[in-house]
């Protein structure tokens, strides 16, 4: 229930939204028609200062709130919303993401009575013909959103669904800026403090598929970078990310099985065009990491822009 009773929200939803105006209308939609058994929640979207004035959008959406964060990056939109919310339990999902009914009451399911829960949902890629995948959307349902392995393995959720308790915030918090891996940092930082990540693959979530290679590779570049600061940042050798980006070139090679025989992707035809992307794009990714590493020693600056 979105409208407003009286007390205290259940559970605000944060937002974060950069230049995607139509995602974003398409998330409002999915979340203000979740259903909870009692209570009502907030909706908070927080501007990292589009290009596209939130004007229209606002007003379409009396009921939701609308902040602007000049700060760039998920992170500190995430934290503004964070501080605006009313709510003891915070709920997460990206501008771009279609949340699937029940997603909320799932959520609030696994989060249950406990002050420290962190709990990450299921994202798949949202596809337009199952039987003929694109390139892209082949690849990504079997590579991209891997929640179940990053939570058992990693003990983080990526942020695009993931609920939790105000407390676990306020001691594993705030999100990291825009040259940190936010959502990883949070997760381990929560680890540290004893608070384990949970996984509910019934607070489900959708999120489109990369238009095409360059895009997808957009999106690594600006993961690498974050990954090579942070790498700087811990005093690691430049030389470990050398090896690091030739392990991503092999590693087309050894996840080529993963994706011919993956129970996300069915069909000869898709398994072939995302096995021809799986190893495009690791090469490619090998190249952008060196390029990285060449651009840190000549003391070039390293621009990261998150939605991309």
């Amino acid at each position: 229930m979105l409208r407003e009773d009286p007390g205290l929200p259940r559970v605000s939803v944060i937002i974060p939204h950069f230049n995607t105006p139509e995602l974003l209308v398409k998330c409002l939609q999915a979340v203000a028609s979740q259903a909870l058994d009692h209570g009502w929640f907030e909706i908070i979207v927080v501007d990292n200062g589009s290009r596209m004035p939130m004007r229209l959008i606002e007003a379409a959406w009396p009921g939701v709130r609308f902040l602007l964060q000049r700060e760039p990056g998920p992170g500190p939109a995430r934290n503004m919303g964070v501080a605006h919310a009313r709510a003891d339990v915070l709920a997460f999902v990206d501008a771009d993401v279609r949340v699937a009914p029940g997603w909320l009451q799932a959520g609030l399911k696994a989060v249950g009575d406990q002050e420290l829960a962190l709990v990450g949902g299921d994202v798949r890629i949202d596809v337009g013909d199952r039987k003929r995948m694109t390139d892209v959307e082949a690849f990504e349902s079997v590579f991209s959103f891997r929640q179940k392995a990053y939570i058992k393995k990693k003990h983080y959720s990526v942020t695009a669904n993931i609920i939790m308790t105000r407390a676990v915030f306020d001691r594993a918090g705030p999100f990291d800026g825009i040259n940190m891996p936010e959502d990883r940092a949070f997760g381990e930082r929560a680890y540290a403090m004893g608070i384990k990540t949970r996984y509910a693959p019934r607070m489900l979530a959708f999120h489109p598929a990369r238009r095409d290679f360059e895009e997808m590779r957009s999106k690594w570049t600006r993961l690498s970078q974050q990954a090579f600061s942070a790498q700087m940042e811990k005093g690691r050798p430049i030389l470990l990310w050398k090896l690091r980006a030739a392990a991503v070139a092999a590693s087309g090679l050894v996840h080529a099985p993963q994706m011919l025989v993956s129970r996300r992707v069915s069909g000869l035809g898709n398994r072939f065009r995302g096995l021809g992307f799986l190893l495009k794009l690791r090469w490619l990714r090998a190249l952008d990491m060196l390029e990285i590493a060449s651009k840190a020693r000549a003391g070039e600056q390293l621009i990261v822009n998150w939605n991309k």
